[in-house]
């Protein structure tokens, strides 16, 4: 990829957010956090039913944003038992939890504030599965 085809951060968490909808990733939420944060601009933040499906969606996401993207992750962590992983790539910050996991952190909630980008449309992601909670903080059609 040469530097002219360089993705923007929002090009960039568009492909996490389909790679991980591929992946039947479900509570997909994109949340754009640059004016609260500072040190990256989105948060791609998504909920895997258990540790191989966050193995496996960390993976495509990985391979989605080299191919796609041009990019690979500055760093990436997680949990022993698979309940979370973190990609970062500096404008944007990748979060796969288990369900349990995402509930007890909240992390959408901590940046509430922050508006969320509409996948229906930017995305094409149109069966996404949602919980309550999180259809909640989408944007309202």
């Amino acid at each position: 990829m040469s530097a002219n085809e360089q993705k923007t951060s929002r090009e960039l968490a568009i492909i996490a957010a389909q790679a991980a909808d591929e992946k039947k990733a479900t509570d997909i939420l994109v949340q754009d956090v640059a004016e609260l944060v500072g040190e990256t601009d989105f948060f791609v933040i998504v909920t895997a039913s258990n540790s191989r499906q966050v193995n496996s969606i960390v993976d495509a996401i990985k391979e989605d944003l080299r191919d796609k993207g041009g990019v690979k992750p500055f760093h990436v962590e997680g949990t022993q038992d698979g309940s979370w992983s973190l990609l970062d790539y500096g404008q944007i910050v990748v979060h796969v939890f288990q369900p349990e996991t995402r509930e007890y952190y909240r992390l959408e909630e901590l940046w509430n504030d922050a508006p969320v980008l509409d996948l229906a449309k930017e995305a094409g992601l149109c069966d996404v599965e949602y919980s309550d909670r999180i259809s909640k903080l989408l944007p309202k059609k």
